[in-house]
């Protein structure tokens, strides 16, 4: 097997420019992962959580949370300039397309998983996202 220096020089690239820790593509039986550091995040999550420094307010309801299913760039309209996704306070249903995450030069369609209303949209317009990380709340 050759391995492709072209995927690993533009991954590495991503990890800079989206200032990330850690990347990983796959495609078909070949599968490339690029790492700034070695925290395995079982052992963050090892950590002690001290939970009576926590406000009850400040917790969300996690089944109401909207997480990026990749990493990438996110936007909020399907074109500069364009009618947005989602505005704060609008109704949605469980499929409506929220905002595009843009990966290696792919339009990703991110879909509401439920539906309700938009309390918040909790990333800005060309905001880099990871996988996991919140980018809009619903009531």
């Amino acid at each position: 097997m050759k391995i492709n220096k072209n995927i690993i020089k533009e991954l590495s690239d991503y990890l800079n420019e989206f200032n990330l820790t850690e990347i990983e593509y796959t495609e078909k039986d070949v599968k490339v992962k690029v790492s700034k550091s070695r925290v395995s995040k079982s052992i963050e999550h090892s950590l002690p959580v001290h939970e009576n420094k926590i406000k009850k307010d400040d917790l969300v309801d996690n089944s109401k949370k909207i997480t990026s299913p990749i990493i990438g760039t996110a936007y909020l309209a399907p074109e500069p300039g364009g009618k947005k996704f989602i505005e704060v306070g609008q109704k949605i249903k469980k499929g409506d397309t929220i905002m595009i995450v843009e990966a290696m030069k792919t339009m990703n369609h991110v879909p509401s998983p439920l539906d309700g209303s938009v309390k918040e949209i909790s990333v800005d317009d060309g905001q880099p996202v990871e996988f996991g990380q919140t980018i809009a709340i619903l009531d």
